[in-house]
C-alpha cells in the first residue's frame, strides 16, 4: 500500500506542472492589456502602466514568468491581486465557504441519491423504479442556473421558507438551499448509476448463494449488497467533488455566497492572472488529493481489492 501511495504521489507532479501550465498560458494569452484595463475608458499615464507591469510582471516573457510563478508558488506565494493584497489570503477567505457549500451537497447528494437509487433499484421495474427514473430525468434536463432562480423563487420570494440571499456564508443552515441546488445534477445521476448497479448485483450469484444460506435481508442487502454497489458510485463521488467546486461558480453568484465561485469570476472579468491561477492550482490540488482517496477507498469497500 505505501509503495502504491508513493508511486501515485510521484505521478501527481507531471500531471500537476502541465495543468498549472496550461491554465497559467491560457489566462495569460488572452487578447487584450489587464494592467490597461484597470483604467476602462479613461486616459492613463504611460508611467504608471510601465511601473504596473513591472510589479506584477507583465514586463517580462510569459515563460519566464512562468518560472517566476512557480518557484513563488512551491514557496507558498501566489502572487498578488491588483488590490496589493496577496491572492493566498484572499483565498484564505473564500475557500473555507466553498468547502462549506461542497459538503453540504456533498452530504444531499449522496443521502438522497443513493438513497433514491437504492430504493429503485431494490424496487425495478415497479412504480418506485419508473417514479426515480422519471425524476432524475426531469433534473438531468434542466440547467442548474434555472433550477437556482427557480428554487430562490418559490422557497424564497414566493413561500418566504428561506432568505432570497446568503446573509453569513459560515452558516450551514443558510447553505442548505443553495447546496441543494448545487447537489441536484450530480444526485439524480448518483441515482441512476446506484439503481443501475444494485439492479445488477440483485442477479448475482453472490446474491443467491447470501440468500440461500438463510442470512437476514438486512445484513444481506446492508453488507454485501451495499459495498459492492457502492464502488462505482464513489467514484463517480470523488470526480464530482472537483466539479461541485467548480460549479459553484453559479450557485455562488444566484445566492450571492462569497466564496470560491465569486472570487473566480471577478478574477476573469478583472483579468487577474495571479488569482486565477491561483485557485485553479489549488482545484487541481483538491481533486488529485481526492482521486487518490477515492482509490484507497475501494480496498475498504471491496477486500478483493489489493495494491501492490
Amino acid at each position: 500500500m505505501g509503495r502504491y501511495v508513493a508511486r501515485r504521489l510521484l505521478q501527481m507532479i507531471p500531471v500537476f506542472i502541465g495543468t498549472t501550465l496550461i491554465i497559467f498560458l491560457m489566462v495569460n494569452i488572452l487578447p487584450g492589456d489587464p494592467i490597461r484595463a484597470m483604467w476602462g475608458e479613461k486616459a492613463a499615464d504611460p508611467a504608471q502602466l510601465a511601473a504596473l507591469r513591472a510589479e506584477f510582471g507583465y514586463d517580462k516573457p510569459l515563460w519566464q514568468r512562468y518560472i517566476d510563478y512557480m518557484l513563488n508558488l512551491f514557496q507558498g506565494d501566489f502572487g498578488e491581486t491588483f488590490g496589493r493584497r496577496p491572492v493566498a489570503e484572499v483565498m484564505g477567505e473564500a475557500f473555507p465557504v466553498t468547502l462549506r457549500l461542497t459538503a453540504v451537497a456533498l452530504v444531499i447528494e449522496i443521502i438522497i441519491g443513493i438513497g433514491l437509487g437504492a430504493w429503485a433499484g431494490l424496487k425495478a421495474g415497479k412504480a418506485v423504479d419508473t417514479g426515480v427514473l422519471i425524476f432524475s430525468l426531469i433534473v438531468i434536463s434542466i440547467p442548474v442556473f434555472v433550477l437556482g432562480y427557480l428554487a430562490r423563487f418559490i422557497l424564497a420570494d414566493e413561500l418566504g421558507w428561506v432568505a432570497p440571499n446568503v446573509q453569513d456564508s459560515t452558516s450551514f443552515s443558510q447553505l442548505i438551499l443553495p447546496g441543494f441546488v448545487l447537489a441536484m445534477l450530480s444526485m439524480a445521476y448518483v441515482a441512476r448509476l446506484t439503481r443501475t448497479t444494485f439492479a445488477e448485483n440483485l442477479r448475482a450469484d453472490y446474491m443467491r448463494t447470501a440468500m440461500a444460506k438463510g442470512l437476514p435481508r438486512r445484513r444481506v442487502i446492508g453488507v454485501h449488497l451495499l459495498r459492492n454497489s457502492l464502488i462505482p458510485v464513489v467514484t463517480f463521488l470523488g470526480t464530482d467533488v472537483g466539479g461541485f467546486i467548480g460549479g459553484a461558480v453559479i450557485t455562488e453568484g444566484i445566492f450571492n455566497v462569497q466564496g470560491v465561485g465569486n472570487l473566480l469570476f471577478t478574477g476573469l472579468q478583472q483579468r487577474e492572472g495571479s488569482t486565477i491561477v491561483g485557485v485553479v492550482t489549488v482545484f487541481v490540488l483538491v481533486i488529485l488529493l481526492i482521486n487518490l482517496l477515492v482509490d484507497l477507498l475501494y480496498a475498504v469497500l471491496d477486500p478483493r481489492i489489493r495494491y501492490a
